[in-house]
């Protein structure tokens, strides 16, 4: 089940808040099809958000045919974004992986890993180097 974490100083709307994280559940595995989301009521519980902004994230992911809303059953994962697990992208990945724990090894925290990460990314991917 995927935890949602609600960043009140980001300037990203809450409800969009809980459709990128399902979306980054659904691309890292940790969501597959036929999953259930939590309850409004209990996103409400865990994150104090109003249960209508959680309703509001699910009708966005069930037009975006992420997710579809079975009436008295929940909320459920209709597809995933994950990549297959063979080939470049779960190398790459094995490799992040292995990053990370050096990175950790080494004293860093967690915001100055995604610091690094998110400079290394931005100078691979500067304008006009994107596919």
């Amino acid at each position: 089940m995927v935890v949602f974490r609600i960043n009140r100083r980001s300037g990203v709307a809450t409800y969009l808040q809980i459709v990128q994280q399902v979306e980054q559940a659904l691309r890292m595995g940790a969501l597959e099809q036929g999953d259930r989301l939590p309850t409004a009521a209990q996103v409400a519980a865990d994150t104090k958000v109003n249960p209508n902004t959680t309703l509001k994230a699910y009708r966005e992911l069930e037009r975006a045919g992420l997710a579809e809303v079975r009436q008295g059953a929940g909320t459920f994962i209709t597809r995933t974004l994950a990549p297959a697990q063979e080939g470049p992208a779960s190398q790459l990945r094995a490799s992040l992986a292995a990053w990370m724990e050096e990175a950790r090894a080494q004293g860093l925290d967690g915001d100055e890993v995604t610091a690094l990460f998110l400079a290394a990314h931005a100078a691979a991917f500067a304008s006009g180097q994107e596919d």
